[in-house]
């Protein structure tokens, strides 16, 4: 009895080592293609809203750290990004944002050698951009997504964290 015990405890210890090692092997390969792996890659997944920077009234960049959101990149090539502003900027509204809201999805293209992630917006609570094709310049920095607009009247940039 106390020999069958040995080998049973004997059996389980070999086999969480055995475990253990293949988990810590597919861990190294993970990482291994992440590094490697392409913009669009990087991009799919779900991306909560770090901060954006606009300009101010004096013309200076201007961190906005009070605004919640989310964006989504699926591998299958679809999108879809909100954002909401607090209650002090209910009323803003402009080309992207009707009443402090934000809200736009469609699919998207990414061009890896000139950085950029285009939205092709299917549908948006701002009418406007039904239609519109949206080029954006990306980068990653510090595990973060930034991208900003490629409009020559647009100063603007938003920062996304992965969730």
């Amino acid at each position: 009895m106390k020999a069958l015990l040995g080998w049973t405890l004997a059996a389980v210890a070999t086999l969480s080592c055995i475990s253990r090692a293949q988990s810590a092997e597919k861990k190294d390969t993970n990482a291994g293609s992440a590094k490697d792996s392409s913009a669009r890659e990087k991009l799919i997944g779900a991306w909560r809203l770090g901060w954006m920077e606009e300009p101010g009234p004096d013309g200076k960049l201007t961190r906005i750290t009070n605004r919640t959101g989310m964006l989504l990149y699926t591998r299958d090539g679809h999108m879809s990004v909100q954002l909401m502003f607090p209650k002090s900027d209910s009323a803003v509204s402009n080309d992207y944002v009707k009443d402090g809201y934000e809200a736009s999805f469609g699919r998207y293209d990414v061009n890896e050698e000139a950085h950029t992630v285009t939205h092709q917006v299917e549908g948006s609570i701002t009418p406007g951009l039904v239609g519109k094709a949206l080029t954006r310049v990306y980068r990653f920095s510090d595990g973060h997504l930034i991208i900003q607009s490629t409009r020559p009247d647009e100063h603007w940039s938003v920062t996304w964290e992965h969730y």
